[in-house]
């Protein structure tokens, strides 16, 4: 299992909790990851929001991208996982941009392609918002431009939302890799058939082992149909570790004590209004983001390593953490759970029949 953790660019995860003591700032941001690698983390998620959706539109929220440029050169091993959407972004510019943080970073960029869901934060920005299945169709498209031009010089495309005319793109990505991983979420049949075609990894919100068994079975069998690798698997989770069941209950009691009138609240429904989720979220689950506390980290040490335990054995590669206050929740996470003197690696890969075995 690797463990990562998304950058708190927000200002924290709690939309009932007004103060985390989290800002966002690149001061504490970097302080995170930098610390996080010392402690054995493998990976950071950085989001892509130009709008705070946690604690309300006019709060701070870092910019993704030159987050990432700048976390590419204080880091040295974790993989560094940027939101990445479509719409917001020119196929040819951003495909020169990743690739020089990817030189930058010795090869660590990943990144996590966004469909968008956000109506207002693009009218905000001036950014067209299309319908959820279009949305799906342009980034499908937007891949294919990105990867002709990682892949070769004298790229010339023209399709339905992108034209492209003799473009050479120099340097490429780092010659560590043939591309940056490509990984993306979602749980329309139009999410996961264009996954299941073009990325490497899949994303999941926040559910239990079972429930992601499913997916993960539903993903392969796609794979498998359509000759290609098995994909990397990763869930999204809230952590509370504590020294007794009973206080890990009282943070989650704390938590999600709601509050309609929280900034983020009206930011929520529009959420819910743009996707199209398998299944209802609860006006609890409100309170944490990515649906983190399904996922079912909340104990002793003992009993969040046995649910890790449950997810590696399902097929999960990979669990996205947020806490909070995110810095010392983590040192707490990898002091009770983390391997003393765990060096983070890079993402490996199991074959198919590897993880058959494994479950």
């Amino acid at each position: 299992m690797r463990y990562g953790y998304w950058l708190p660019i927000f200002g924290g995860w709690l939309r009932n909790v007004e103060e985390e003591q989290m800002a966002a700032t690149w001061e504490y941001a970097s302080k995170v990851a930098i610390r996080a690698e010392q402690i054995g983390f493998d990976l950071t998620l950085v989001a892509e929001l130009n709008l705070n959706d946690i604690k309300g539109v006019e709060a701070p929220a870092l910019d993704a991208w030159s987050t990432a440029a700048a976390l590419a050169a204080v880091t040295k091993t974790q993989e560094i996982m940027v939101a990445v959407r479509p719409t917001f972004h020119n196929p040819a510019l951003l495909a020169k941009q990743a690739a020089n943080i990817d030189r930058i970073a010795g090869g660590r960029l990943s990144l996590n392609v966004v469909s968008s869901w956000w109506a207002d934060e693009a009218r905000k920005y001036g950014v067209q918002f299309e319908q959820h299945d279009d949305r799906y169709a342009r980034t499908e498209e937007w891949l294919e431009v990105v990867n002709s031009l990682w892949q070769r010089d004298h790229v010339t495309h023209e399709g339905h939302y992108y034209r492209i005319e003799d473009n050479v793109l120099q340097p490429k990505p780092a010659p560590t890799h043939p591309r940056p991983l490509l990984y993306a979420g979602g749980e329309s049949e139009a999410a996961k058939s264009l996954i299941a075609r073009t990325c490497d990894g899949y994303v999941m919100h926040g559910d239990p082992p079972a429930k992601i068994r499913e997916r993960i079975e539903d993903m392969s069998a796609r794979r498998e149909r359509l000759g290609l690798p098995w994909l990397l698997y990763g869930v999204a989770a809230y952590s509370i570790v504590r020294d007794s069941e009973r206080e890990a209950e009282a943070e989650r009691a704390r938590i999600t004590d709601v509050q309609s009138s929280a900034a983020g609240y009206a930011n929520y429904q529009q959420w819910l209004s743009g996707t199209k989720l398998e299944q209802q979220v609860s006006l609890e689950e409100y309170s944490v983001s990515n649906r983190g506390l399904r996922s079912g980290l909340v104990g002793t040490a003992e009993q969040v390593k046995a649910q890790i335990a449950e997810f590696e054995a399902v097929g999960v590669d990979f669990l996205l953490l947020q806490c909070s206050p995110q810095l010392e929740e983590m040192e707490r996470f990898a002091t009770a759970i983390l391997t003393p003197g765990r060096t983070p690696g890079p993402p490996d890969p199991l074959t198919g029949e590897q993880k058959r075995n494994r479950a």
